[in-house]
């Protein structure tokens, strides 16, 4: 069967099939022709999750198309433009404190880019919405600037301020470039090792001295508890005393109370027998016994 693809020769008097590579050529470049045709006028465009499409005719924007899908007449096209956070890592930036220290520090930086600003960034700085480099370079700046700041002893003790003092002021810059900043992460902080080696000492000397003083203040609140407890032993005595010293009073007085009561009950007695008594005197008296009471003038 004959083919398009194929022509037909004679050779030695018999017609023979071969390949025909004009046709083949021809349809080859007419299939091309019309891919590159459908594909510039292909109008279907999708906007993925985290992106913003920026459409453009003959190079001007001219609109910016949400997530999903995006229909565009053949003269427009459409970039997509990430608005996820990102990061920018910066290793090991020297930077110099108040007090002419040397300060090594890395940290990371997560923004991500401003929605309203999307045209400036794309026109200016980038057409994918990576900022990087911008970042990298403002955060260097502002690194050197808040550490110039503070002392070294200050960057220690204060680490949460400055954190906050770098994030404050790079969110300033990066407006500049259409960014906002997220977060920063101070990943390392540190001296020269001969300052890192006076800390330490510093450091080293300011425990033992807390140590001497605590101990000095348990010494002394041990004193103070013996005093105390003597104290209060002291008055326990002198109370007991006291109790004790009351008491006999209060038993001797009873006593006293009660010999008079006694006194008085003989008395009474005698007196009661003495009533009672018929003028004859007893014949045997003993001694220590008691003789009645004689009225004589009657």
């Amino acid at each position: 069967m004959k083919s398009r693809y194929t022509k037909t020769i004679t050779y030695r008097g018999a017609d023979t099939e071969v390949w025909n590579p004009l046709a083949i050529a021809r349809d080859l470049v007419v299939a091309l022709l019309v891919a590159v045709v459908f594909w510039y006028l292909w109008p279907f465009y999708g906007v993925p999750t985290g992106s913003r499409g920026v459409v453009t005719q003959f190079g001007k924007i001219t609109g910016i198309e949400n997530e999903g899908l995006v229909v565009l007449p053949p003269w427009q096209r459409l970039t997509n433009f990430s608005v996820r956070a990102e990061q920018a890592d910066i290793k090991r930036t020297e930077a110099s404190t108040s007090d002419t220290q040397p300060v090594y520090v890395s940290l990371t930086v997560r923004y991500s880019i401003t929605p309203n600003k999307i045209s400036e960034v794309y026109e200016r700085y980038s057409h994918t919405g990576d900022l990087s480099n911008y970042v990298q370079t403002a955060a260097m700046e502002v690194l050197k600037a808040v550490a110039s700041r503070y002392t070294a002893t200050d960057l220690i003790a204060k680490r949460s301020q400055v954190s906050a003092d770098i994030t404050s002021t790079l969110s300033t810059k990066l407006a500049l470039y259409g960014a906002q900043v997220i977060n920063v992460d101070i990943r390392d902080f540190s001296f020269s090792k001969e300052y890192m080696d006076a800390i330490n000492a510093k450091v080293t000397q300011e425990q033992l001295r807390l140590g001497a003083e605590n101990k000095l203040k348990t010494v002394e609140a041990e004193q103070k508890q013996k005093v105390a407890v003597a104290e209060a032993e002291a008055r326990a005595t002198i109370a007991t005393a006291e109790a004790q010293a009351r008491s006999i009073s209060l038993q001797s007085a009873a006593l006293k109370a009660s010999s008079e009561i006694l006194e008085l009950k003989r008395v009474e007695v005698e007196l009661e027998k003495a009533k009672k008594w018929d003028g004859k005197l007893p014949q045997n008296v003993y001694a220590g016994a008691p003789i009645p009471f004689l009225n004589v003038g009657k």
